[in-house]
């Protein structure tokens, strides 16, 4: 069945900035397309691990929108995240995906579980804090994404990976408590959104 995406969602998803992606993150999107697409061509599971220090902004954003960007393209993928160190997903980025349009219900705790749906016909992507080799995420055959560079430059071994891709983004805590917190919160979440639509747009085109 094909998921209904929430109205506010799909007009997000419709303004994203895909046509300001450098041709240098292009040609790195572009080796993660091919490696999914040979995936697909041999008939194996996608499996993505976002992974950064704390698990708190950057890799949360990128195992949503990816998760949403695969559903989105009717691409079959499961998508993770995971830090080096458990914190709590940031209250400022789950604001961001939710003025996006996603919804999200929270159980309540020290580092607290997010229910994240992007339709009312999907199932929830799952997001917490945790480390990236937690037992909910793929132990082999996967895909490392490291989204910071103190994740990227201080594990040079993801154990169980199968290929490692350096996506890294700029940190919107930069920005706590500031007067461009919102703004630049978003411009990260929707640059995210932006690149990930991108690599599944064209792994769809490939087949």
């Amino acid at each position: 069945m094909k998921n209904t995406f929430y109205s506010h969602l799909l007009r997000t998803i419709a303004s994203l900035p895909i046509s300001s992606i450098t041709s240098e993150r292009k040609a790195l999107l572009d080796e993660m397309v091919q490696y999914l697409q040979n995936k697909i061509s041999d008939e194996k599971e996608i499996r993505l691990n976002f992974i950064c220090m704390h698990n708190s902004r950057r890799s949360q954003f990128s195992q949503i929108w990816a998760q949403t960007a695969a559903a989105f393209y009717g691409i079959e993928a499961f998508c993770y995240s995971g830090g080096v160190e458990v914190t709590a997903f940031n209250p400022r980025a789950v604001a961001a995906i939710q003025r996006d349009g996603f919804k999200v219900v929270q159980k309540e705790g020290e580092n607290p579980v997010y229910f994240v749906f992007f339709s009312e016909d999907s199932a929830p992507i799952v997001t917490f804090s945790k480390l990236y080799d937690d037992a909910l995420n793929a132990t082999k055959d996967f895909a490392a994404v490291m989204t910071c560079d103190e994740a990227d430059e201080n594990c040079p071994f993801i154990p169980g990976a199968e290929k490692r891709f350096p996506l890294r983004f700029e940190d919107p805590k930069a920005f706590d408590d500031g007067p461009l917190e919102e703004k630049m919160y978003t411009e990260r979440s929707r640059q995210i959104a932006a690149e990930l639509f991108y690599l599944f747009k064209k792994v769809s085109e490939c087949g």
